[in-house]
């Protein structure tokens, strides 16, 4: 029977942080992810972070006193440590010393499903681990590949071979995700053809962007086949998805859901997602999904709004969707300036989302009449499936069409334009 895993989780207040509180009680919720039991927290207000084990000698004692009280068997540190430090604390402490940075790999480890979701965490942890394999063979063994047991494989495979296999296997890998991100680039690129607007949702993990996703597929396709992975959890969804939004008026946007971000996310998984965030890159609007119910929802925004900066968007329209306002005291649904406060899974708020994304993506719409003749029934027949056709009335020498469509097809059809605005 396998021994469970108890940890006493252990942080830094820098300068006196005020997000600390809410630092430590996400990496509680990080620990629980990965199946470990914590059973005490130790902290220290610091400023500047001990080089040798992070945490003051004192403490080093204090804590080993700590382990020894509660029975855990791992410790569990708030920031990424160095390989020094991690060697100095276990030959302290005699037990698994983890730092963020393996806890979040270890639930990226265990949430991937598709094949370039694996590759992209086996990068990331291989990048990780590189610098830590001098000197450390003892050390890295205890560590198991991973917080869980859940991905031995990935760590105790990888760990037993050298820095040389190590660079060969990143290459090889950074090469097969090179040629997935140029397909998915491919399908970009056709998608663009089509002249489809895209709306990308961004936010922190757990913010509800898989239930907005779901909510819009549900109730303007009737289809809960194309529904993504919804969970209350972290991390829920690795995976880039993209959804066709058909309105009622014919009018079409992509939808794509992506990763959710966390505070302090390690720069090698932001490295290793760069090309999946790149939906987002390439959206024309951003929909900035916040849990409004969680009391430190604006250092969230802020976190997700640093992490897009650091991969490249700065200035993109957005609008803010305050989710899971149901929650509190605040009546919805509710509109304010650029932002919306609804509840995605009530199902309130939505037709005021929509409201919100039309106004900011269907602006190269044209009004216009066209007489189109009868032996261009295929005309008409493309313009019932991707226009707003308002009227339909029949002359002698052809059909007369009053209709909404994108200026592309505006251009492409004006010699059967009457008048238009």
């Amino acid at each position: 029977m396998e021994q469970k895993q108890k940890a006493i989780v252990v942080g830094i207040n820098l300068h006196h942080q005020e997000d600390f509180a809410y630092q430590m009680e996400e990496l509680c919720h990080l620990a629980s992810a990965c199946d470990v039991e914590v059973v005490g927290e130790l902290t220290q207000h610091l400023n500047r972070i001990h080089s040798s084990h992070y945490i003051g000698k004192g403490k080093v004692q204090e804590l080993l006193a700590f382990i020894l009280e509660t029975g855990a068997n791992m410790v569990i540190f708030n920031d990424e440590l160095s390989p020094s430090q991690i060697r100095n604390l276990e030959a302290d402490l005699s037990c698994k010393i983890v730092d963020r940075t393996l806890l979040i790999l270890d639930i990226f480890a265990d949430r991937a499903k598709t094949r370039e979701a694996k590759l992209q965490i086996e990068t990331a942890y291989l990048h990780y681990m590189l610098p830590r394999l001098v000197g450390m063979r003892k050390s890295l063994g205890r560590q198991s590949g991973g917080v869980g047991t859940k991905n031995k494989g990935v760590g105790e495979k990888k760990l037993e071979l050298d820095r040389r296999k190590i660079e060969e296997r990143i290459t090889a890998l950074n090469k097969e995700l090179e040629a997935l991100a140029a397909q998915r680039e491919t399908q970009r690129k056709q998608r663009q053809k089509k002249g489809l607007p895209v709306v990308s949702l961004v936010g922190y993990t757990n913010a509800g962007k898989s239930t907005i996703m779901n909510t819009l597929i549900e109730i303007f396709h009737h289809d809960t086949h194309k529904q993504v992975f919804e969970k209350d959890m972290l991390f829920a969804t690795l995976e880039t998805s993209v959804r066709n939004i058909t309105l009622p008026d014919n009018k079409s946007f992509l939808l794509t859901d992506t990763v959710g971000f966390v505070n302090k996310l390690p720069h090698h998984l932001v490295k290793a997602f760069r090309s999946t965030l790149e939906e987002a890159i390439n959206a024309d609007l951003l929909i900035h999904v916040v849990d409004f119910s969680n009391p430190q929802y604006k250092q969230l925004m802020q976190i997700t709004i640093e992490t897009l900066q650091n991969i490249g968007i700065t200035d993109m329209p957005v609008i803010y969707v305050f989710n899971k306002a149901d929650l509190t005291d605040k009546q919805i649904p509710y509109v304010e300036n650029n932002g919306v406060y609804l509840s995605a899974k009530q199902k309130i708020g939505i037709d005021e989302l929509i409201q919100m994304i039309r106004k900011h993506i269907f602006t190269d719409y044209k009004y216009c009449q066209m007489l189109i003749p009868y032996d261009q029934g295929n005309v008409v027949s493309y313009f019932n499936e991707n226009a707003h056709v308002l009227s339909t009335s029949y002359e002698h020498n052809g059909t007369i069409l009053a209709l909404e469509c994108k200026a592309i097809d505006a251009e492409k059809y004006k010699h059967f334009i009457l008048h238009e605005q």
